[in-house]
């Protein structure tokens, strides 16, 4: 049995965030989970508010905290403790008036730690939560590619009378940073007019194109942020999520293609959504517990947690809304 000390610390409470009692992420000691000590930032934002088949995502940050509270924290392949570079739990961002308050609220939240250079990242809630989290990276990184693994291609301007439903997740993304699709199987016909098919994996081609991995990684830009609907994954190995999707990424192939996204580019962070936890099985949340783990081993496999820590963001781009659609013609 892995047994862990469990710290505990009182949030304040502040407008759109969570008063609560909380753990340290993971049960890490209290130290390593200060904000002025700590390179990473975990925000978790628990909202379900368009979902339109299951309902539970809001659920997902809560199971995600407690399936990290279990796992062995030292990480076999890359021999590290990725811990010890200290992990901020962030004030959950609890905002649920409306989808565009919600948005608004992760957005500014988001752009707040980037501010104090710190690695960001979040744990969804549904896919919505993304619409804030990219615009708030894509406010603070110039020439910034969006990186979704997905079984849906989430590209419809509105739905529902809502452009911040989870349906448009990606749809602002498309039109001002270098998206990137993996994974899809499930869209909508009206969603094809606003795809870059160029830069759309299909998981029926992916299956038998040895390449895919390659190709994609050579039209990213050198600044990555990467957004995971879980669903990206075959529901043989993550059954827990809103709507899933047969056909989709096996665990190994995924960590070999998130592995060389983090070796070759600058990932200025990430956010992970769709967690509907299940109460009888508790697989689905251990493999996102490990899933978010793995991406920061990854991120911090060649610093001492004694580096000093640059996030690159820059500061002539933080103000501005970079509102244009992506220039295929820049360099990268």
């Amino acid at each position: 049995m892995n047994l862990k000390r469990i710290t505990i610390k009182t949030i304040p409470g502040s407008a759109g965030s969570k008063k609560m009692k909380t753990k340290t992420y993971a049960g890490i000691p209290a130290e390593l989970a200060k904000l002025d000590q700590a390179k990473i930032v975990l925000i978790p934002v628990p909202y379900d508010g368009t979902s339109t088949w299951q309902k539970g995502a809001d659920k997902g940050p809560e199971a995600f905290l407690n399936a990290s509270e279990n796992m062995e924290l030292y990480d076999i392949e890359t021999n590290t403790e990725v811990y010890k570079q200290g992990v901020y739990l962030a004030d959950a961002v609890t905002e649920n008036s409306s989808p565009e308050a919600m948005v608004d609220a992760v957005h500014q939240t988001t752009k707040k730690y980037i501010k104090k250079n710190k690695f960001v990242t979040i744990f969804g809630g549904e896919h919505s939560i993304s619409i804030g989290t990219i615009r708030a990276f894509n406010e603070m990184y110039s020439s910034l590619t969006v990186l979704q693994l997905d079984a849906h291609a989430d590209l419809r301007k509105s739905y529902e009378g809502s452009t911040c439903n989870h349906a448009c997740a990606v749809y602002e993304a498309s039109q001002t940073t270098n998206l990137i699709q993996v994974g899809i199987r499930s869209m909508d016909a009206i969603e094809k007019t606003i795809m870059d098919k160029d830069k759309t994996y299909f998981a029926h081609d992916m299956a038998v194109d040895d390449n895919w991995m390659d190709s994609a990684i050579d039209q990213m830009t050198d600044n990555v942020f990467i957004t995971i609907d879980l669903d990206a994954f075959d529901p043989s190995i993550l059954p827990s999520t809103g709507t899933p999707e047969p056909g989709g990424l096996l665990w190994y192939e995924t960590l070999d293609f998130l592995k060389q996204v983090f070796e070759e580019k600058n990932v200025v962070g990430f956010d992970i959504v769709e967690l509907c936890p299940n109460a009888k099985d508790k697989s689905s949340d251990f493999l996102a517990a490990k899933l978010y783990y793995k991406m920061l081993s990854y991120k911090f496999q060649n610093e001492d947690a004694e580096d000093d820590y640059d996030n690159s963001f820059d500061s002539s781009n933080s103000n501005k809304n970079n509102n244009l659609k992506f220039d295929d013609n820049d360099d990268y």
